[in-house]
């Protein structure tokens, strides 16, 4: 898989001078083209075959359509861009102004280009702001958000350049292959990917599967009787967490009692993966997902917590049993999960492009991510101003009780004296806190309760003697701005209350001070509680952060690795069902159009019949996958390895499906029945939403690890851990 992505993205780059000489050559022919009407400026677009003529007449159209013209830095990420890197460039340095010049020479080379910017905000904004640029060159622009309609959707794709979120364009690629009718459709194909905040887009959320689904909602009683059974057991007794935190695991005395519970001898025989499923969710939801750091109960739902941006995601679940069981343990309305449709990964959406880049504040601790995933290497750009902010060493407490009494001192000496401070948290509760501690200071909180204010407490957070707390920065799309007389007093003072498992984030926090050659400094308060070092720590009391931090990023890409394994084959599956589904929707367009003008009035079944047939067994086909995917454990016995077995089934449950769509269709068409006739044209309701991909790992390593471990577990060892009721 990793040489298919390799034959995707590593294209040949434009041939181009080395960056320095590239930069002189742009603001030579710059200063020829400066007389230049506006019109001879998009003939020189039209025609030129240099990269830096076209970045150079793209620089006078900004000079005159927003009064700015580019730096060197924007002229550097502007040739990363257009080369086919991802350029790291800090916060600050006008990343949206710098793509332009790179979107224009895609545009130039026949793609349609699309923009993927972190939220529908970013997508209007960016596109509106840079709308004039784009007119003065001949280039149409256009944006979409989640309530575009359909109508406003297909003239958006129709333009050279779209701005829109990842999630948007993928909802719309799954809604086009399930349409019934040519005209439903809305895009025309996959051109070029410019990816702002590609740190977030391509690794953050690339595991996150797009879904699309229908169907009524299954009353299923299993989920609220695992609920019930889970909340009696004791963790300690009835089960363990693993020192990662990432598996619950029942022990003898709890697979016992649930086994008496939902009567059967034996919780691991195949007849009962069901009740093993249910229980193992119900336990992650009571055990690893914790309200107020992990999700919000709003409004009678529940509302995961991008752990990234520390913002809540309305349209995003768990995977359906996990989504389920939360929904008992909050004991909220559960959604419908109806049948998954189609589905579709981040990471493989971006796959579908001709060529792909992107842009960021932090990239370089992923560099090895990009290479060996997408194939696309990281340029660091220089910053316009040297970056003066003092990034301090890490204040390390025994206790997170020492760390916070040291946060709280800390913010309060720094007030007194008049100096911003932007403290970073974890979660809302941890935010939730601090302001309690500091309820006698002026401060504001942004967390996930207080999205709606976002944009007012950022513009703020820099003014002489402000206090914000935050869960995180990551995406928020607004520069902190420094108050008058801020600079003298030393500038933004960033506090981070614990290191995440990704430099990268702690990156994007620190960046949040020092903007755009600005005084400023940060700071990281930690303990020998915290997750990291509870996680990857261990008793190495040697250990630092920063080393913890690289375990974990090991580990989390070793563990993306993995699961794009399982996934390959499937997408690969998908993109022949889908061409092959397009092949007979065009076709049946065309036989239609024929028929209509030879006059004949006959309608030919087949098409329509066909297409129905294709999307009712690709749903089965999803659905049997998901199952055997959640017992890849029992499949392993007769293969040897979960992967192997896994492979060679889903191999032949696609072959045996391909097979059966012309025999459904011709046993179908030999019916000739009404109700089906009826129904091979319509489609019934559908919505989208995204989902976790198995948060803490496969079913079949949750399963092979608890086997192992209960074969292992001294019985005495058990009876000595302390009990603690979940």
């Amino acid at each position: 898989m990793r040489d298919v992505w390799r034959s995707l993205f590593e294209k040949k780059r434009p041939s181009r001078l080395g960056p320095t000489a590239a930069i002189v050559e742009v603001h030579r022919r710059r200063d020829e083209f400066e007389n230049l009407s506006d019109a001879a400026v998009r003939d020189i677009l039209r025609t030129a075959a240099a990269l830096p003529d076209v970045i150079a007449a793209v620089s006078i159209a900004a000079e005159r359509a927003l009064g700015q013209r580019l730096f060197d830095s924007q002229i550097a990420c502007a040739l990363a861009l257009a080369g086919g890197a991802i350029a790291e460039m800090a916060t600050g340095e006008g990343k949206t102004l710098a793509a332009v010049p790179a979107i224009v020479w895609l545009v130039r080379e026949g793609h349609g280009v699309h923009v993927l910017t972190a939220n529908d905000y970013l997508a209007r904004r960016d596109a509106e702001w840079m709308r004039g640029v784009y007119d003065r060159c001949g280039v149409a622009v256009a944006s979409i958000g989640q309530l575009s309609s359909a109508d406003e959707r297909r003239a958006a794709y129709a333009a050279d350049v779209i701005y829109a979120t990842a999630n948007e364009v993928g909802f719309d690629h799954l809604r086009d292959g399930l349409a019934r009718d040519p005209g439903e459709q809305v895009q025309r194909g996959f051109g070029a990917a410019v990816i702002d905040e590609a740190d977030s887009i391509l690794i953050d959320e690339a595991r996150i599967p797009l879904v699309i689904a229908g169907g009524a909602a299954e009353g299923e009683s299993l989920p609220i009787q695992a609920d019930s059974i889970v909340r009696g057991l004791s963790i300690g007794y009835h089960c363990t967490i693993d020192p990662a935190g990432r598996h619950v695991t029942l022990t003898p005395a709890g697979i016992a009692r649930v086994e008496r519970a939902i009567g059967c001898d034996n919780l691991f025989e195949e007849a009962n993966l069901a009740a093993h499923t249910a229980i193992q969710d119900a336990l992650h939801a009571h055990v690893l997902l914790r309200r107020d750091v992990d999700y919000l109960v709003q409004d009678n739902a529940v509302l995961p917590i991008d752990e990234f941006k520390g913002r809540t995601v309305p349209d995003r679940r768990w995977p359906p049993g996990l989504q389920t069981a939360l929904e008992c343990k909050e004991r909220v309305a559960r959604k419908t999960q109806g049948r998954v449709l189609g589905s579709i990964t981040v990471e493989n959406l971006i796959g579908l492009y001709n060529s792909a880049c992107g842009m960021t504040g932090t990239a370089a601790t992923q560099s090895v991510e990009f290479r060996d995933i997408y194939g696309l290497h990281v340029e660091a750009i220089p910053p316009h101003l040297p970056i003066i902010r003092e990034d301090r060493a890490d204040r390390v407490f025994p206790t997170k009780a020492d760390k916070e009494l040291a946060v709280v001192a800390d913010v309060r000496a720094l007030h007194a004296a008049g100096r911003p401070v932007l403290v970073g948290t974890a979660s809302v509760e941890e935010s939730e806190r601090l302001s309690r501690a500091l309820v006698d200071l002026p401060h504001e909180v942004l967390n996930a309760r207080h999205e709606e204010r976002e944009a007012a407490i950022v513009a703020r957070a820099g003014q002489r003697g402000a206090v914000t707390i935050s869960t995180n920065m990551a995406g928020r799309g607004v520069d902190i701005r420094l108050g008058a007389g801020v600079a003298e007093l030393g500038g933004l003072h960033v506090i981070g209350t614990n290191r995440h498992e990704s430099r990268r984030i702690d990156n994007q926090l620190r960046g949040r001070a020092g903007r755009q050659g600005d005084p400023g400094s940060s700071q990281f308060f930690v303990s020998a509680e915290d997750p990291l070092a509870a996680k990857y720590g261990g008793d190495d009391r040697t250990m630092t952060f920063d080393q913890m931090q690289r375990i974990a990023e090991g580990q989390n890409l070793d563990i993306r690795l993995f699961l794009r394994k399982y996934e390959s084959v499937i997408e690969g599956q998908r993109q022949k069902i889908g061409a092959y589904r397009q092949t007979v929707l065009s076709q049946d367009e065309k036989d239609l159009r024929g028929r209509s003008e030879t006059g004949t009035g006959e309608h030919d079944l087949r098409g329509h019949f066909t297409l129905a047939v294709i999307d009712e067994l690709w749903a089965d086909y999803l659905a049997a996958v998901a199952e055997l995917r959640s017992g890849t454990t029992w499949v392993s016995l007769g293969y040897g390895r979960p992967l192997t077995g896994y492979l060679r089934q889903v191999d032949a449950m696609f072959r045996e499906m391909e097979a059966t769509i012309p025999v459904e269709v011709a046993e179908r068409l030999e019916r000739n029945d009404a109700a089906e006739i009826a129904a091979a044209g319509q489609r019934g309701a559908t919505w989208t939403y995204l989902t976790t991909d198995e948060p803490f790992g496969p079913m079949t390593e949750r399963i092979m690890r608890q086997i192992v471990k209960v074969a292992k577990r001294p019985a005495n060892l058990i009876n000595a851990i302390t009990r603690r009721q979940i």
